[in-house]
């Protein structure tokens, strides 16, 4: 197996040669560079698995290289940030980030980041989902998704789902692991002008886990964090 690429998107010098001495000490093939243009043109040409992004580059800020980087990517993205306020967390998972570490930090704990990442992704292996014997089902762990059809299974077993119901839990599958918040759950499951809100999400993940686990899901695959969103395990 090929090593897991990763890449350093961090204009401070000192902080990059931190970083990369962490994830080439793990067994990472890792490249670095400073612009957030550059970051999107690596990632763009391909080979990348993990994304390690700078909020405060030169050229434009993280969240505007992660916005633009979601319209043709889903590679992991793992915000690198002095920036620890509850709003720049929320927005960067909202724009489609999968982590947010802070700075100060710790280049183990953050290398624990990256391979926590991976595994999710599938040991570094691009993010392209595994379809079941040509059958129309793609496989996501102990799930299983028929977009076409319009079902999702559990370990063999067809859940009965509401509409919403099966919109909010394929939208965690497209990105498993990944936090999403209540406002892009509902962004991608509700209609415009619906009579929704956080508390319609949350009633949905209630009834949803209550489904979960009388088809055997013991743990809870659907993780809670708090005053950010929700994420699945699968």
């Amino acid at each position: 197996m090929p090593m897991p690429r990763v890449l350093i998107a961090e204009d401070e010098q000192a902080i990059a040669d931190a970083v990369l001495y962490a994830l080439r000490s793990e067994g990472m093939d890792v490249e670095h560079c400073v612009l957030g243009e550059q970051a999107l043109q690596r990632v763009r040409a391909g080979g990348i698995d993990v994304l390690v992004l700078d909020v405060g580059l030169p050229d434009r800020n993280g969240f505007e290289v992660c916005r633009a980087l979601r319209a043709f990517s889903q590679v992991p993205v793992i915000f690198l940030t002095a920036r620890d306020a509850e709003f720049d967390r929320v927005l960067g998972l909202e724009l489609g980030a999968d982590d947010y570490v802070t700075k100060p930090f710790s280049p183990r704990e953050l290398a624990a980041r990256v391979r926590a990442r991976l595994r999710r992704a599938g040991d570094g292996a691009p993010r392209a989902a595994t379809a079941s014997a040509g059958d129309g089902w793609v496989a996501r762990g102990d799930f299983a998704i028929d977009t076409d059809g319009h079902r999702i299974r559990y370990r063999n077993a067809l859940l009965d789902l509401t509409r919403y119901e099966h919109s909010l839990l394929a939208a965690l599958l497209q990105r498993p692991g990944a936090i999403l918040t209540r406002a892009q759950l509902l962004d991608r499951g509700w209609d415009l002008g619906s009579d929704s809100g956080d508390r319609t999400v949350d009633t949905h993940v209630k009834t949803l886990r209550a489904k979960l686990r009388a088809a055997g899901a013991d743990p809870d695959p659907i993780r809670t964090h708090r005053g950010l969103g929700y994420s699945l395990e699968t």
